[in-house]
Order: structure tokens, then sequence, then C-alpha cells
């Protein structure tokens, strides 16, 4: 008979448990303990997964990643702005997107990396917060009551039964948090679009470049992982096939005409299905949803993995902050956006269905850098409609930044997950960390925008006052100057 651990009342509840160490659940955890929040993050399978997945990260999410302090270890293991060389049945070649260059954006264009590397740089930033995976432990049960939720895990022949305040499912497209809370997952499955997916080694073929062939059979792309010696090899097929080698390279020879590339065993595959759907909500009492648990995605625009990075960025400051109103606000600002980026990805899907291709774009929907809260009760400002930026919207980077310690970008004073308020205006006292935009050099609490980037983006009165969400996002903006509206708005979460 497997063992139960009995519960013991006198045991105080865990803050939050996390099922599912994707990307999405180490995000989460890693935001939870750069604060201090007590948490478990349990993971079915026995140790990391493997096979490329998600490949693409966006610029929003590499904002996330600065954030959390893995920008670096992302970027090393990555390429950005990788060239792209398509060519048709009929030989012509067409390149990919090209990347606007912007003082308010740091990093500009995707970075290919394979979704292992993520979840290994996230793991590897979680340990060193204090922060571990316990890989091998399966969320098989809950129950919740109004102040807690009961979960039963099975590790192995065992079962552990724990009571947490809450409850995240981060735990994929067959979510078992999802399901057991009764949430619904509206969308629709189409059988008759696949597509093959392997991690596979390649010779006669350049690694400098992502090759797309396309002919009315469908098309095939090779795509170089970079910090690996693989290729992800993507194919449309009409149905379940061998994934052998040989089928891989019947379908390569096939659809580019015939090349020298040969390829070898793959190391992993899959085969992935039209599947795109939508939780009906996220949250259902103490239990809340993120990623793929709460939308599922078609890999074409690259959105999935980067939507979930950005759920668990926008639940993790609110869960640590433990205030009702914060909370309450996770699901009517995610829930429209994993709504859009849904309707983005399906567009994108008919796209390549249509032309047999895989559309490649570089816009600001793309790259999730036009992702906003306006509308959000934690967006307030007194400026007109019209104003290029609100409160709501990402806050803007801002390079040439004059301080103390040398020239230094926006993004490099903010970096932490914390509130901060710009002071355009005359100095005011505030408890806040607080930066006083200056005209001339900068003393320890000023900074001098030498470059003027600072006020292009922002576009200040001489009074104006700017509070930046821990997340990245701009809470409010007072161009009158009232540091009582700054006041009340913490006050009110």
């Amino acid at each position: 008979m497997p063992k139960t651990t009995d519960p013991n009342p006198a045991t105080p509840e865990l803050p939050v448990l996390i099922a599912g160490a994707g990307p999405t659940g180490l995000t989460l955890a890693c935001e939870l303990a750069r604060r201090g929040v007590p948490f478990r993050l349990v993971e079915a399978s026995p140790g990391p997964r493997p096979g490329s997945r998600g490949k693409g990260v966006q610029p929003r999410s590499l904002e996330v990643f600065d954030d959390l302090g893995v920008i670096e270890r992302v970027l090393a293991h990555g390429r950005s702005a990788m060239p792209i060389l398509r060519t048709g049945s009929d030989g012509t070649t067409s390149s990919g997107p090209t990347y606007e260059e912007r003082p308010d954006v740091p990093y500009p264009a995707t970075v290919i990396t394979p979704q292992w590397r993520v979840e290994e740089t996230l793991g590897l930033r979680l340990a060193d917060l204090g922060g571990a995976v316990e890989f091998g432990t399966a969320l098989e049960s809950f129950t919740q009551s109004a102040d807690a939720v009961t979960a039963v895990l099975r590790i192995g022949g065992q079962t552990e039964t724990v009571r947490a305040r809450w409850l995240v499912g981060c735990d994929g497209g067959r979510s078992v948090v999802r399901k057991q809370a009764g949430i619904g997952f509206d969308g629709e499955t189409n059988e008759r679009i696949r597509m093959l997916v392997a991690d596979v080694k390649a010779d006669g073929l350049d690694r400098g470049t992502w090759r797309m062939w396309w002919c009315d059979e469908g098309f095939v792309s090779l795509c170089p992982l970079p910090s690996t010696d693989l290729f992800q090899y993507q194919a449309s097929i009409r149905d379940d096939t061998d994934l052998g080698r040989a089928t891989l390279q019947t379908i390569l020879d096939q659809r580019s005409g015939g090349t020298d590339v040969r390829l070898h065993e793959p190391e992993w595959t899959s085969v992935w299905r039209s599947n795109t759907r939508l939780a009906d909500r996220y949250r259902q009492g103490r239990v809340f949803l993120a990623g793929d648990a709460a939308h599922v995605h078609s890999p074409a625009g690259g959105q999935g993995m980067n939507t979930g990075i950005q759920d668990a960025h926008n639940l993790g400051w609110k869960l640590a902050a433990a205030s009702p109103a914060l909370l309450d606000t996770y699901e009517a600002e995610r829930l429209p956006i994993a709504a859009g980026v849904l309707q983005l990805s399906t567009a994108r899907l008919a796209e390549a269905v249509k032309e047999k291709s895989i559309p490649i774009r570089s816009d600001r929907d793309t790259t999730q850098l036009s992702v906003n809260y306006r509308g959000s009760v934690l967006a307030r400002d007194d400026r007109a409609d019209s104003a290029q930026l609100r409160a709501g919207d990402r806050a803007p980077d801002a390079p040439g930044l004059a301080t103390t310690t040398g020239e230094r970008r926006l993004f490099d004073l903010t970096r932490g997950g914390h509130f901060t308020l710009l002071n355009f205006g005359p100095r005011v006292e505030t408890p806040l960390r607080a930066f006083h935009v200056v005209a001339h050099p900068a003393a320890d609490d000023e900074i001098a925008d030498s470059g003027k980037h600072l006020t292009r983006a922002y576009s200040p009165t001489d009074r104006t006052l700017v509070l930046l969400r821990p997340d990245g996002y701009v809470g409010l903006i007072s161009d009158a100057g009232d540091l009582s509206a700054v006041t009340e708005y913490l006050a009110g979460l």
C-alpha cells in the first residue's frame, strides 16, 4: 500500500505550491525566491526534459530575463537576429525580417535558443536564490477551502499531503490543476494540421543560417540550435509517420529539390497537432493558472513559451505582496493578452498552411513589446488619451543616463522587481526607490538624462511623476506632479 503522510495542522502552511517546472513555473519560482517567499516547485517528470520545443525568446521576454538577472547567460547560449534564407520550389529565395534599433528597446531581435537551455538557465538562477525543482513529484489531487489548498503529491510509491495558501498550475496543456479546478478550456483541435519536430545533427549545412524550403507538398526547415551541434528540424506532415532518420531525410530531399545535406538519427522527435485553446478563467478561488495550462497556441509566431513567462512575471510580485486587490488583477490583465496572442498565432498558422511556409515577423505584436495593461485598475494617469505613453504601457528603456557610478541604462537602475518612481519635477520626499531627473551631473539619488532619451521616451512636463511597476510596466503617470496620487495608488494595493 502507498504510504500517506497525514497533514499536521500545527505545521505552518506553505505560501505557494507551483505545479510544473517548465519556463513558466521556473520564472514564477525565481520571482518568489528573490522576494523571500517560501514555495515548493514540483515537476512530475523525473528530470529535465529533452528537446528544443520552443526556441524563440522574444524581446519582451528578454527584458524579463534582464530583470531576473539571467540575460547574459541567455544571450551567451543563443543567437540574436539569426539570418533566415527561404527557398521556394522554383528556386526563388528570400531572407528573414529586419529589426529596428531603438534606444527604448535594449533587445530588438528574437533570440534563438532551445527551450531546454532556457529551463537550464532559470534552474541555475533558482539554485543561486536558494530554490530547487522537486523532480519526480506529481500533483495527484487537491481540494481547497476559504483559506488554503490541500494537495496530494506522489513521489514514486508514496504520497505526501501539503497545505498551501495558493496553488499555481504551470503544468502544461493537459494540466491536472486546471482539470481538477473545473476550469473550462475552450478551443479546437485540427488533426489535419500536423508538424514533425526533431533535434538532429546534419552534415553539409552552414550553422550560420536558418534554412527553409517549401513546395506544393509542404515546407521543411533546419534551424541551427546555438550552443549545441544540433539543428531543429520542422516539416509539415499529413499524418503520423515513422520518425526515424530515413523519413526526415526523404522529406528534406523532396521539398528542398535535393541537397548535399545528410541527416543523422534524430536525438529527439515529436509530432505537433493543431490545438488552440484558452482557459475561460485564470483563477478559481486559491488556484491560479499560468502558461500552457491557461493557453495553448500554434508555434507560428513563437508566442507560447513567451506568453507563459510573462504570465509568471505578472503573477509573481502579486503573490509576494499577498494583496487581495493585486491578485484580483492577474486574470483581468493576462487573460485578454492570451486571447490576443492566440488570435495572432492562429492567423500566422493559417498563413503557414496557405503559403506552405513558416511566416517570420518582427513587428511589435510578435516581439510582444506592444503588450499593455491600459484600462487595468492598476493603470492610472492624468494624460490625454492621445498621449503616446500611457499608464499600463511597457516602461520604455533609455540609455545615456549619467549616474555617480557611470553611464547607465534606465533598466540598469530599475532591475530587481521593485516599484520605482521617476521624478521629472521638484524634489519630493518618498520612501520609494526614486530617481530625480536633472540636467546637471547626478548626485547619489539623481540621474542626469544627458542623452535626452529618457525625456523622449516619457514625454514629461516639468512636474511629471512616473511610477514603474515591479514587472516593468507603467503603473501611474501624473503630469501634474501629484505625489498624493502615488501615495493613494500604493495604499490601494
